[in-house]
């Protein structure tokens, strides 16, 4: 057997093993899990995606605060609340982001939504050729300029959304996109939008990832960032072109046996 084919045939195998439902419980996934609604789902994993930094318990606890200080009803909170309403927000802090950050991103949804009956098409490019572009670099160039388009946007809120555009590996806006673009039918990964493709997804390189791809070949160098990131997939898409980011979870499952001696 051929060395791509032992390795396809390994990651086919973690990928199965983690792409799983009992996966969601300890994942920052579980926050959008606890809700039925298309535009919670949406606004409770980007929340979760961009505060996945550091413990994921930690992670989960912090998200689960921030959901009860939204009354549990994010997508009615967001569209709905009054100025005084915004007191509940007061004092939340996790690792750098803090209270300025939340309420700009509130401030956001709020616009948006507005306008839009999902966040999808904040992600979605102006010019018609960068939506058939081969990733989503395009995408997350687009949505950093619309997030931080309005005139009162605080300059240290963009440490919070990153972009290609600046070599970041994205890895949090990466994982949010596999959220909600991946559809299967193992009940992770949610597959609620349709104008961004799987093929076109991005793997989220965080440490896990990153060190189990080294170890396999996958990466040459530790250093991460946005040519990292899109090499990495290129190397995936060899092994399924449809659904390159599908092997996020083998990389990242193998990644934790190691770190635990599995």
């Amino acid at each position: 057997m051929s060395a791509i084919l032992q390795l396809k045939e390994l990651l086919d195998k973690k990928a199965a093993w983690y792409n799983h439902p009992d996966f969601i419980e300890t994942d920052p996934i579980s926050i959008p899990h606890a809700f039925a609604k298309k535009q919670d789902k949406e606004i409770a994993g980007l929340f979760a995606a961009v505060l996945a930094w550091g413990n994921r318990k930690t992670i989960i606890n912090k998200c689960r605060e921030l959901m009860q200080r939204m009354d549990n009803s994010p997508y009615e909170f967001i569209k709905h609340h009054q100025e005084s309403d915004l007191k509940q927000l007061l004092g939340f802090k996790h690792r750098t982001f803090q209270e300025t950050d939340l309420l700009y991103f509130v401030a956001f949804l709020h616009h948006h939504y507005q306008q839009h009956d999902s966040l999808e098409q904040a992600f979605l490019p102006d010019d018609p050729a960068a939506l058939q572009s081969q990733d989503v670099g395009p995408h997350l160039d687009s949505f950093h300029r619309y997030f931080f388009s309005l005139p009162y946007a605080p300059r240290r809120t963009r440490k919070h959304i990153p972009t290609p555009a600046r070599q970041s590996a994205c890895k949090r806006l990466a994982m949010y996109l596999r959220w909600m673009v991946r559809r299967d039918q193992q009940g992770v990964d949610f597959g609620l939008w349709q104008k961004i493709k799987p093929a076109q997804l991005i793997c989220p390189c965080d440490v896990h990832v990153v060190r189990t791809s080294l170890r396999l070949g996958l990466l040459q160098k530790e250093q991460v960032n946005w040519r990292a990131a899109v090499s990495l997939t290129a190397q995936l898409r060899l092994l399924d072109p449809n659904d390159p980011v599908r092997y996020d979870f083998a990389l990242f499952g193998m990644g934790l046996e190691s770190r635990y001696g599995s």
